[in-house]
């Protein structure tokens, strides 16, 4: 991405916020008017037209229904949302978007799969402090991502959870729970499938790191591998090709879905507050 992108991307913010407040304006409201109308505090949507807080997608929705703006707002908002994560992630956002099926082998919970208090909870851990409204943009825009799962058709989602996944709880006992009990009733979908690799299938050539793997609706497919502090988005398809047949043992290494489910509900037990 070069610095024009990221200066567009970086200023969709900006764009909508002004946008916000010009719709406003031009409908005659006052603030205290439209939070009485939409539902929201005032002070949260002054926020917002001020650009100093990130929504959430249903704040966009029901503003775009009072202005009478189609998915305008929507629209901006998903730009917006993509200025809260790392540059090297905004390439692989934009395939994720797009794919039709994907593969995950994790060693942490993915996005995708958390809860909001979950969330909350890990880009909370940072080492370096992070102001609450920090944390809450990034929070809602990790929220934002989980929209690409209730498209229509849905992508086909197959997540391999390595045990550690499970093991190693964030925040309290009862948001871990429900971290657990989130992913359980994901695996409900019919677009989802969810297996867990357990300790006892041993060592394997994707350990230390997580892999995605993501197949275009034209047949075209990237990987993403991603460690710690680093990420690298692959779309050679030689290498893409190598990366899949490391995924598929690892599958076949996994439990099955069924003791898979079986699995998560035993530790979901044992965590119960």
């Amino acid at each position: 991405m070069d610095a024009r992108d990221l200066e567009e991307e970086e200023s969709a913010r900006e764009v909508l916020a002004r946008e916000l407040r010009r719709l406003r304006e031009v409908s005659g409201r006052s603030l205290s008017e439209l939070a009485d109308e939409a539902k929201y505090d005032r002070t949260y949507l002054n926020r917002l037209e001020n650009g100093e807080r990130l929504s959430r997608r249903d704040v966009m929705v029901a503003l775009d229904r009072i202005y009478g703006t189609g998915k305008l707002l929507v629209g901006l908002w998903t730009l917006a949302r993509r200025s809260a994560f790392l540059d090297r992630f905004r390439r692989f956002m934009e395939y994720e978007e797009k794919a039709t099926v994907m593969h995950k082998y994790m060693m942490a919970i993915p996005g995708l799969l958390q809860t909001e208090d979950y969330a909350r909870a890990v880009l909370s851990s940072s080492p370096t402090p992070i102001s609450p409204a920090l944390v809450e943009d990034r929070v809602v825009a990790r929220m934002g991502r989980q929209e690409l799962l209730k498209r229509t058709p849905p992508p086909s989602v197959r997540v391999i959870l390595d045990e550690a996944a499970l093991r190693r709880s964030m925040g309290s006992p009862e948001v871990w729970h429900g971290q657990l009990s989130h992913i359980l009733i994901a695996a409900e979908a019919p677009n989802i499938a969810v297996q867990v690799l357990p300790f006892s299938a041993g060592g394997h050539d994707l350990m230390g790191g997580s892999l995605t793997l993501l197949w275009m609706g034209d047949g075209s497919a990237v990987a993403y591998l991603e460690g710690n502090r680093s990420g690298d988005l692959i779309d050679d398809a030689d290498e893409v090709a190598q990366l899949r047949l490391s995924y598929d043992r690892l599958r076949d290494m996994s439990l099955s879905l069924t003791d898979s489910v079986a699995f998560i509900q035993q530790v979901m037990e044992a965590s119960t507050p």
